[in-house]
């Protein structure tokens, strides 16, 4: 044989799934097929410690009566156990609603704590957790004196009040304020007392460093801030050439200046004449896929970043810190530690850039300096108010920001059933093998799909659907279920109809702004009842899975998800859904803000989330089902333009009729379309040979221009 397996340490239980990996890999690599010889392989090489626990989890049965599969599954029961029903209904009662979290957000989760716990009366328990476990203490106890209170009317009257609440905090954050223009004023030096022996703003007769020795001169009565001797005075002077004279970020490790005094982070060269707004300006930008509020800042020279939310970042994407020699501090004279600066993708709007800034140790506020105003868009400017593109929309982004969460959505509606026809016997198949090169790449699918609480290892199930894997343009694989083997052959045909394209488009008029929202593993958002799980179940290199939301590759999938995503925006002017595409139009970006905050709003209270790193805001021009849209009308894309356009001369009938698939997708756009190409359709008749002539070649020509 070739290689060989070592002998498993049962000391070390949580190696026991990689173990029992290599132990495949070596039977395929030796074309170990037949199941006894399988079998045999495992019970001679896991080792006697393994050997005796496996006749010990099985007994009274003999290790020769069981499969190579079923062993292998004892095993993994035992080094991996899955948590028991009673462990999961206690991370249930446990759960309460945290700080700053929505009623929507945690009635999802409720929902996915819920999977596994088998209440003979879910909507009760659904009730009574979301009941006790609200943060809204008056809320709380109105709740508890409702007679017959179910767990929609619960939820509904949580929702509503939790609507009220921010329509409340909304309305008197706009009578506090007077005006929306924020004035730049010079700063006055106010009438203060400095106090000779510290700096500070007292009678020197008060200070607690009037006797303290100074570390510079030596002499008493004042420390070494404010020393008046030559040594001091040289010290100053240089530091404040220092910072007058460096203040580019062209190149970070020589450009920053030693030492730097900021007011949220202010210059210390432009201290007498820095800006004061009149009050704190907060807009908010897409950093790393991340929302993060910041704070303009229009005396900081540079982006600041805390500590804390630079973390977040980092849980993503891993960002590369950068050392910088660089001191900050306030205006006041407090220091802010740095530790680093980096380079990241932003995004403000339909700006996208990448910019750097720099991490301040801890949890200070996020300043957005000058640096960054260039680049995206902002700018001072008419009676010195800020000004920014697009400030409403960066406020709906900020006031939806769990939309774009990085967890799995869960539609709050009624789980989707699938309508099988009884008469159909289940049909369990095989697994197919998995190619070497693709392995790695399926186990960390099915992994998250896992822990994300769309798949559930089954014993005996009653359907198996082999799966297929095609690979995503990240790089990652999509695990479908071969459907058409199985699940299809039983399904009735679902009566809600896919939009055609060209209808589709037809609705928009008038618009001169878009957005385009696209929803994260769309159809895995909508939960199935119990039969469709079931009828769901996919097999595996890795054993049989319970698929507990609506699976790609189930031939009802794209009408049920259409007609969800139809009923969530059913009636908001200007938006057009197309499965978890969702393009929005408008004239200016006022309506564009006040249509997309709608559209928020209801996939917030439907459970649904988006892909933020798919999602764009503010465009003149979107690419959209293979058009490009924009104020003048609806276009050819480019690309696919490009495409028709570089074909090769077709060499046989399947070539010919791939362009002329192409061709007809523009038709509308074509002049004469019918006419030019019809030597080309004559071609494709039944009984036609493939005879390629000069005539076939003009038409050929002729319609791709």
């Amino acid at each position: 044989m070739l290689g060989h397996i070592e002998e498993f340490d049962i000391s070390k239980p949580k190696e026991w799934t990689a173990y029992a990996s290599r132990l495949i890999f070596f039977l395929e690599a030796n074309n170990v097929t037949d199941p006894a010889k399988r079998r045999a392989v495992l019970l001679s090489s896991c080792g006697g410690p393994v050997f005796n626990l496996i006749q010990a989890l099985i007994s009274p049965a003999n290790p020769n009566e069981k499969s190579f599969d079923e062993i292998l599954f004892v095993l993994e029961e035992h080094f991996s156990p899955q948590p028991s029903e009673i462990a999961k209904r206690n991370a249930f009662y446990k759960r309460n609603q945290k700080v700053g979290e929505s009623i929507s957000d945690f009635v999802a989760d409720l929902r996915r704590l819920a999977q596994g716990c088998k209440f003979s009366d879910l909507e009760i328990m659904l009730r009574d957790r979301l009941v006790i476990g609200l943060r809204d203490a008056e809320l709380q106890l109105r709740l508890f004196s409702r007679k017959n209170l179910t767990f929609e009317s619960a939820l509904e009257e949580a929702l509503s009040a939790e609507a009220a609440a921010q329509h409340t905090r909304e309305v008197r954050a706009s009578d506090n304020t007077s005006s929306n223009i924020y004035q730049i004023q010079a700063r006055t030096p106010k009438q203060t007392t400095i106090c000779q022996s510290c700096g500070g703003t007292h009678i020197r007769s008060q200070c607690r460093f009037r006797n303290a020795r100074c570390r510079t001169c030596q002499k008493v009565g004042h420390i070494a801030k404010v020393c008046r001797s030559k040594a001091n005075r040289q010290r100053q002077t240089s530091f404040k050439r220092t910072a007058n004279s460096l203040t580019s970020v062209d190149n970070l490790a020589s450009r920053f200046p030693d030492s730097l005094l900021l007011n949220n982070l202010r210059s210390s060269a432009k201290r007498d004449q820095s800006c004061v707004l009149s009050r704190k300006i907060r807009v908010t930008v897409v950093i790393e896929s991340f929302p993060c509020e910041m704070e303009i800042d229009t005396g900081s020279e540079f982006t600041i970043l805390s500590e804390y939310v630079f973390r977040k970042l980092s849980q993503r994407r891993k960002i590369r810190l950068e050392p910088i020699t660089l001191k900050l501090a306030t205006f006041q004279g407090e220091l802010v530690k740095v530790i680093g600066s980096c380079s990241v993708n932003v995004q403000y709007g339909n700006i996208h850039r990448t910019l750097t800034l720099i991490v301040a140790k801890g949890r200070c506020p996020n300043l957005l300096g000058l640096n960054w105003f260039e680049p995206l868009g902002i700018h001072l400017s008419g009676v010195h108010h800020l000004t920014s593109t697009h400030s409403q929309i960066s406020e709906v982004l900020r006031k939806y920001r769990s939309v774009f969460t990085e967890e799995l959505g869960m539609y709050v509606g009624k789980p989707v059933s699938l309508d099988l026809d009884p008469n159909v016997t289940p049909i369990c198949m095989k697994a197919r093998k998995v190619p070497f090169a693709l392995r790695e790449k399926i186990d960390a699918e099915l992994d998250k799909l896992v822990e994300q609480g769309v798949l559930e290892p089954v014993d005996h199930p009653v359907w198996s659907t082999p799966i297929v894997t095609p690979v995503k343009p990240d790089g990652t694989v999509r695990i479908c279920g071969d459907y058409k083997c199985t699940v299809n052959k039983a399904l009735r045909k679902h009566a809600y109809p896919i939009p055609a394209v060209n209808h589709l488009l037809a609705s928009l008029s008038g618009g001169k702004v878009f957005a385009k929202l696209d929803l994260a593993q769309a159809y895995q958002q909508l939960t199935v009842d119990d039969a469709t799980a079931d009828a769901q179940t996919i097999i595996t290199h890795r054993g049989a899975f319970r698929v507990k939301r609506l699976q790609f590759g189930i031939s009802a999938a794209p009408g049920i998800f259409q007609n969800v995503i139809d009923k969530t925006v059913a009636g908001i002017q200007g938006v057009l859904p197309y499965f978890d595409d969702i393009l929005i139009a408008a004239s200016d970006e006022k309506e564009l803000a006040s249509r997309l905050e709608t559209v928020l709003h209801r996939f917030s209270k439907a459970g649904l989330r988006l892909k933020s790193d798919k999602c764009k805001f503010c465009l003149p021009r979107v690419e959209f089902l293979g058009f490009e849209i924009d104020a003048t009308g609806i276009h050819p894309a480019k690309a696919k333009v490009q495409a028709i356009q570089d074909a090769p001369t077709p060499k046989n009938k399947q070539q010919l009729q791939a362009f002329l698939g192409l061709l007809n997708f523009y038709h509308s756009f074509l002049k004469a379309k019918a006419t030019v190409a019809e030597p080309l359709h004559r071609l494709l008749d039944k009984n036609a040979r493939w005879t390629w002539t000069g005539k076939h070649e003009k038409a050929f020509r002729d319609v791709k221009k």
